[in-house]
């Protein structure tokens, strides 16, 4: 303990000690007592001396000897700041505090709270390390702390180890949100969920308590917070294992893997700290639509490496190339010919696959499905999974190619089709596809042929076929022709009846007056439903009402019959023409009217000429303007009537 030399002599001690006496004292440390220390008292200039104290205990120095007591009176203390990193001896304990020695004036005390981290506690001998946090607090105390300089010692060496990439070791205390706590260097950091594991973890709790190395991967100096990583080291090792392997990669070594995970695609396998891709065209020799059919989670197999990329580190690996193509032990009875039987394992528009066995397969071509010649929708017709008998047609092992047919399983039935369907019989059969050109329809099993859409009715014009009929309905047709060699019959079905328009032709006469209702109208015409299921059609010009009012949709009208071709199955209609007509009669009855009294005034005039015989000069006046009168009216009606007359 520091102590003070300026202590006064009691009265029984009336030698002082000598200068080296109170320099080995000073320096020692030692508690002295009253009655063994002589310490002689320096004269001093200081006003609050009392010098009305005894004048035999004051020794007068000189200056040397003044100068150097000062010296070692300066040299017995410390001189600390704020935030300074101490070094402390444990002088004592309380039962909350530790007194601690740093060379000061006073001593300091430390909180036991802040030694908790100390396995088996402290005792008084122990040396510490503090930090000074204020030299005198509001009560005039030494304010030291053990935490904070632990704190200060631990930013420090964080920084450090970020710098150097040094791994720590930190103890999870607790748990956050988004991560975990862990102790390092006695400094509280963050760990993000992300970076506990390669693998995505769920429970955070299994780790609080336990002790594991980290890797600090971020700082901020301003706040002081550090972020570590577990997952960086493991990431590391990994690195270096998948160093390794790839170092001893080969195409076509066998490796065994753990499955880690599986999409739609294939599968990821863990060969030992390097990840390889299983695809899923390489899991089997046969088609599967989904790697769970083949594969689980955690299995472990034996997979075959096709390719790897040093740079990028990928590698594809295969399980099916462990066993041989099925191709190579197909069984030699199996030849052009045979009839097989396969499951639908993939179809296309041009026709479908069956799968024979696991990885070998034939193609039923779209033409190989049916005699018809119609066209047929392999995707109506074949569904996945569907199994089928097919013939083999063509074989091919080295190309690893078959092709197989359904429809020569029978007989072609167009090799007798000219006894079975001879031309002009009639027949009922069954709509199978319906066109814009016209309708195909089954007649028997491999057996069509089509309608066209002007074959379908003598009377009415269709834009499609579906107007008059419907896919799966029944309908007669007759046989048209036959053409072998191209396997196709043309058919008809308003053939079956006479054709009406030869005695049509006598009632829809040209003039003739016919009652219809526009049934369809555009900016060009309208079509007309006539009597006996006949349409005609009138040009717009045709459709103007006499209050020049077009024809409306689903009106009815009177029309005329301006047009009958028979060949062409075609009437043009006029109702502008009936109006038209009228008004022309009704001006040709009012000429003949004013000639018949033009006539009747001539001869009413000559009677009265006869029986005058002579007349006077205002006779002949009146008659001159009579006669001129006359002359006009009969000029007039002559410039109305038509050039024609």
């Amino acid at each position: 303990m520091s102590f003070n030399i300026f202590k006064h002599l009691n009265a029984d001690e009336q030698e002082p000690m000598s200068s080296s006496e109170v320099e080995a004292t000073a320096t020692t440390n030692e508690p002295v007592s009253a009655k063994a220390e002589k310490i002689p008292v320096i004269e001093t200039a200081h006003d609050d001396f009392d010098w009305s104290r005894d004048k035999r205990n004051v020794v007068a120095y000189s200056k040397d000897e003044k100068a150097k007591y000062d010296s070692v009176y300066d040299n017995t203390f410390k001189q600390i700041n704020d935030g300074e990193m101490i070094q402390a001896t444990i002088e004592s304990l309380t039962k909350t505090d530790a007194v601690v020695n740093i060379g000061f004036k006073s001593d300091g005390l430390v909180s036991l709270n802040e030694f908790r981290d100390i396995p088996g506690g402290i005792k008084v001998g122990d040396i510490i390390e503090v930090m000074v946090v204020e030299k005198e607090d509001r009560e005039g105390n030494l304010h030291l702390s053990r935490k904070s300089a632990r704190i200060t010692r631990a930013w420090e060496r964080i920084m450090e180890v970020n710098k150097t990439g040094e791994i720590v070791t930190g103890l999870v205390t607790s748990k956050t949100k988004g991560g975990l706590i862990v102790d390092v260097f006695g400094m509280e950091t963050f760990l993000p969920g992300s970076q506990i594991d390669v693998k995505p973890v769920t429970d955070y709790d299994q780790f609080v308590g336990k002790t594991m190395e980290f890797k600090v991967v971020k700082i901020n100096e301003t706040i002081k917070n550090a972020v570590v990583s577990h997952k960086a080291l493991i990431e590391s090792d990994i690195e270096a294992q998948r160093a390794q392997i790839i170092g001893k990669l080969e195409k076509g070594q066998v490796l065994e893997g753990t499955i880690k995970n599986i999409t739609d695609f294939g599968a990821f396998l863990d060969l030992g700290g390097l990840d390889g891709l299983l695809y899923i065209t390489d899991i089997s020799w046969g088609r599967i639509n989904h790697p769970t059919e083949v594969l689980k989670l955690d299995q472990k197999l034996n997979v075959v490496v096709l390719d790897f990329d040093d740079d990028k580190k990928r590698i594809s690996l295969g399980l099916k190339q462990l066993t041989p193509h099925p191709w190579d032990t197909l069984a030699e009875s199996l030849k052009e010919g045979e009839i097989i039987k396969g499951k639908v394992v993939n179809i296309e528009d041009y026709g479908a696959f069956l799968e024979i066995m696991p990885g070998v397969e034939g193609l039923v071509h779209v033409s190989e499905i049916t005699w018809a010649n119609t066209p047929i929708n392999a995707k109506e017709f074949f569904k996945l999974g569907d199994e089928h008998e097919a013939k083999v047609v063509t074989l091919d092992k080295e190309t690893r190619k078959m092709s197989l047919s359904i429809k020569q399983m029978t007989e072609d039935p167009w090799s007798t089709i000219e006894n079975r369907f001879p031309e002009q019989s009639r027949h009922m059969g069954t709509v199978k596809n319906i066109t814009p050109y016209g309708v195909f329809v089954e007649l028997s099993t491999g057996i069509g042929g089509m309608i066209h859409i002007s074959d379908l009715s003598w009377l009415k014009r269709f834009n499609n076929p579906n107007e008059y009929t419907k896919v799966g309905k029944e309908i007669e047709v007759i046989i048209l022709s036959i053409d072998k060699e191209g396997r196709k019959l043309q058919l008809g079905h308003k053939q079956i009846e006479e054709d009406p328009w030869n005695s049509l032709e006598t009632v829809f006469t040209i003039g003739s007056i016919h009652e219809g209702t526009v049934t369809k109208r555009d900016e060009k015409g309208g079509v007309i439903q006539l009597p006996y299921g006949l349409e005609g059609y009138a040009p717009a010009r045709h459709l103007m009402k006499e209050d020049e009012k077009m024809i409306a949709a689903d009106e009815v009208a009177k029309f005329m019959v301006i047009e009958f071709d028979r060949n062409d199955k075609r009437i043009l209609l006029s109702h502008t023409r009936l109006w038209e007509q009228e008004k022309e009669e009704e001006k040709q009855v009012e000429i003949k009217e004013k000639k018949a009294e033009i006539e009747q005034t001539k001869k009413a005039v000559k009677n009265i000429q006869s029986k005058v015989e002579k007349t006077t000069l205002g006779d002949l006046g009146v008659l001159a303007s009579l006669k001129a009168k006359m002359d006009g009216e009969e000029s007039s009606t002559e410039g109305d009537q038509p050039a024609a007359e």
